[in-house]
């Protein structure tokens, strides 16, 4: 099996157990911000440790364009996250969380456009089998005609959009850096961006939430798990970004559902509906043709 299937596949396991944590997080009186800065911040030490080992302290030369698509990566992901819990105050919200799993086509579409990585008519044929079947698995009720149409909607499409901008942008990132293995362009790549978002998304709350950083600090020994956690997810999503084109690593990523319905289903003895089934019926042919495309 290939590295980059074996990355995405352990990130997308440990980012479900770190979305498990970070949920515990609410419970401390972190705000939204608080707990997605607690999953930065602890990270920064761990990833550029990780970078230190992995390249002797002899960073590999970095391309001027790294930047800005580090920059574009971290942002991207900051303000999608946002946009996400905006769907939380909406009505509509199972719309608009439907409309975020387009991520995977609009990461097609950007790959092409700005990096000339274009999938294969089978590997687009498994990625829109994978979207139908996100669609299922995330929607609790069934909605049709104008239901479609809120400002769900839009946050839906702009959430996944910016998802998608965010995957481009790393996979530019670690294509920028000279190096010919592609852990080592990842974890550089993981440092800088780390770096960067704590320090945009702590000058933020700065601005906007005053005392929030200090609680974040406070609590660190339920956040320094979240921190672990989320180093590890990113390295596995990076180190793949590093070896294969973002539209098929995020749409192989979305295998994460099935995990997390095989957890309430194991763990939490939840009973699946046929319409869960369904979902995860068309993931599996999803992945299988992913993995074949590729």
């Amino acid at each position: 099996m290939e590295i980059w299937i074996l990355a995405t596949l352990f990130a997308a396991a440990v980012q479900t157990l770190r979305f498990a944590l970070q949920k515990r997080l609410k419970g401390l009186g972190l705000s939204t911000g608080g707990a997605t800065l607690a999953r930065f911040v602890w990270a920064v030490p761990l990833a550029w440790g990780a970078a230190f080992w992995l390249t002797a302290g002899d960073v590999p030369h970095i391309a001027p364009a790294f930047w800005p698509w580090a920059m574009m990566g971290g942002l991207g992901q900051i303000v999608a996250t946002f946009a996400t819990i905006t769907l939380f105050s909406l009505r509509s919200f199972a719309v608009g969380i439907a409309f975020t799993k387009t991520e995977t086509i609009q990461v097609a579409a950007f790959s092409a456009i700005a990096l000339g990585e274009a999938v294969s008519g089978t590997g687009l044929g498994a990625i829109l089998l994978g979207v139908a079947g996100v669609i299922v698995l995330s929607r609790p009720q069934r909605i049709s005609g104008a239901g479609w149409i809120t400002p769900a909607t839009g946050w839906g499409l702009l959430a996944g959009g910016l998802f998608g901008i965010s995957a481009i942008g790393y996979r530019g990132a670690t294509l920028a850096v000279e190096s010919p293995d592609g852990l080592t362009r990842a974890m550089v790549s993981l440092a800088a961006v780390t770096l960067f978002q704590t320090i945009v998304l702590g000058l933020w709350l700065i601005w906007r939430e005053s005392g929030e950083v200090g609680r974040v600090a406070r609590a660190w020994r339920a956040t320094l798990p979240v921190g672990i956690t989320g180093v590890l997810g990113s390295a596995g999503w990076f180190w793949a970004f590093a070896l294969q084109n973002a539209a098929y690593v995020r749409s192989l990523g979305q295998i994460e559902l099935i995990f997390s319905l095989l957890i309430s289903v194991l763990w939490f003895r939840e009973r699946p509906r046929l319409t869960d089934m369904g979902g995860m019926a068309l993931l599996a042919l999803s992945i299988v043709g992913i993995v074949w495309a590729a």
